[in-house]
């Protein structure tokens, strides 16, 4: 593991991105991540302690498998079950704790597992000077694996809490885990989020 900085007043600007942490993965269905309860206090507590810096994404399901392009069709043929036409409407919200926070958190919906593929993301960062991003959510081989890869590409510092981010399976949350802190190690940082807090 990648040690945290011992300078982190150079964070610059600096924002907590939390992925996806959705009732739509917190609840019995057939995306439910088991792990997202264990790692929800950690989550909490640093969108509660800097809810003013705080951007949750959440990943919107289209109407229908047709409203998506290309191979998207197929996924959502497959889990034709988790369209917004079969799903409760509640689902797609944040978890409850959470969503309190909002204003003055924000949120930014996504329909695919990289929130910077329409551009706002990166565009409203960018104005407010944002270099550094602190990360958070689910699923680490997923949506946070697409987030911190885009969040890379882009030229942000990033900062994973690696006991805040969860994932339905085991073998592939650690090897994602060791895939960026082994390749990754100059453009981001893994830390566990108490030593983060402590250092800010």
């Amino acid at each position: 593991m990648t040690p945290l900085s011992e300078h982190l007043h150079s964070l610059g600007e600096w924002r907590h991105l939390c992925v996806d942490m959705q009732c739509l993965f917190f609840e019995a269905t057939p995306w439910h991540v088991e792990w997202m309860k264990r790692v929800l206090p950690l989550v909490e507590e640093v969108a509660g302690r800097h809810a003013e810096r705080t951007v949750f994404t959440r990943f919107i399901p289209p109407e229908n498998a047709s409203d998506m392009p290309g191979t998207w069709q197929h996924y959502y043929e497959k889990w034709w079950m988790m369209t917004r036409k079969q799903l409760p409407s509640g689902l797609i919200e944040l978890v409850p704790s959470l969503a309190r926070l909002v204003p003055p958190a924000r949120v930014f919906d996504k329909a695919t597992y990289s929130p910077w593929i329409c551009g706002r993301l990166h565009a409203t960062l960018a104005e407010q000077g944002v270099s550094t991003l602190v990360i958070s959510g689910g699923e680490t081989d997923v949506c946070v694996l697409a987030a911190v890869l885009g969040a890379i590409d882009l030229g942000y510092r990033v900062i994973l809490l690696t006991d805040a981010v969860c994932s339905g399976a085991d073998e592939s949350h650690e090897a994602s885990l060791e895939l960026l802190g082994e390749r990754f190690s100059v453009q981001l940082e893994l830390t566990e989020t108490d030593r983060f807090l402590q250092c800010i």
